[in-house]
């Protein structure tokens, strides 16, 4: 009779890359990040000791991750958190996962703010707060309101401050400038949904796992862009900006819309992929 042993790690990851290999664009990342995770160790662990196992514990956290990661949930919601700007955000099924690419829109935004002095910065849509943290930490003297129409979001955003110790951005719930109260603001920041409704891609893969609240807008997806731009000119300040994250196919659309709207100097810039990402406009009252 042969002894039943135990896969190493070696053999666990070249079995969960392959299992992984038809459903994610990075199979062996996603099998590395899961399994650090059920070892509660870094991924340099896994290369530094490939011919270690598992515990029972550990195995079957590994094996249940795996399995829902074959249905195309996203890692970031399995382990519960995902990194932005250097910062690890707690993420649940209530927020949008932060994407690499809106960090554009955070380069963008410090490159019209001042890095000293007393700024008012309103983000809106906050979800897991990541552009507020983001600019938060990189302006400490700013006050940041952080809005969203999803008090589960807001609760997640909040808890995420306070871990990572931030406090100089306050929570309101909101859809989009209403929550901003009549104030003026040096700069609006906003990645709403701007998927369209008849996109069938919102509905399959990954993205399913998503709120639809934080994807979908309206048929051709401008909704809430639409609102936003209108909006927005009434909660700035003379000089004040106006970012916004778009689709990669409403690069002419949305600075167009700014521009109706009667926003000056209107540029649209593209994320690392070259695709149009993001839309900046200055309101001059």
């Amino acid at each position: 009779m042969t002894e039943k042993t135990t896969p190493t790690l070696q053999k666990l990851l070249s079995d969960a890359t392959q299992q992984l290999a038809g459903v994610s664009a990075s199979p062996r990342l996603d099998a590395e990040v899961l399994l650090a995770a059920a070892l509660d160790r870094p991924r340099s662990y896994l290369h530094a000791w490939p011919e270690q196992a598992l515990e029972p514990q550990q195995a079957a956290r590994f094996a249940a991750w795996l399995k829902r990661r074959q249905a195309d949930e996203p890692v970031a919601y399995l382990l519960g958190r995902r990194e932005f700007w250097s910062l690890e955000l707690e993420v649940t099924s209530d927020t949008l996962i932060p994407r690499p690419e809106t960090e554009l829109l955070v380069e963008l935004a410090l490159e019209q703010l001042p890095t000293h002095g007393a700024i008012q910065v309103a983000d809106l849509g906050a979800g897991s707060g990541a552009i507020a943290l983001a600019l938060a930490v990189e302006r400490p003297q700013a006050h940041v309101v952080a809005t969203d129409s999803s008090l589960a979001a807001l609760a997640v955003a909040r808890r995420n401050a306070q871990r990572l110790h931030i406090a100089n951005v306050e929570f309101r719930q909101g859809d989009w400038c209403t929550a901003l109260a009549g104030e003026r603001f040096d700069l609006i920041a906003a990645n709403p949904p701007y998927i369209a409704a008849t996109d069938p891609g919102w509905r399959g893969g990954a993205l399913r796992f998503e709120p639809v609240a934080a994807l979908v807008a309206g048929r051709d997806g401008l909704d809430a862009l639409r609102v936003i731009i209108a909006q927005a000119p009434h909660c700035l300040k003379p000089g004040g900006w106006l970012l916004v994250e778009h689709g990669y196919d409403q690069g002419e659309t949305v600075p167009l819309l700014l521009s109706e709207r009667g926003f000056s100097k209107v540029s649209d810039h593209r994320d690392t992929a070259g695709l149009p990402r993001t839309a900046c406009a200055r309101w001059m009252g």
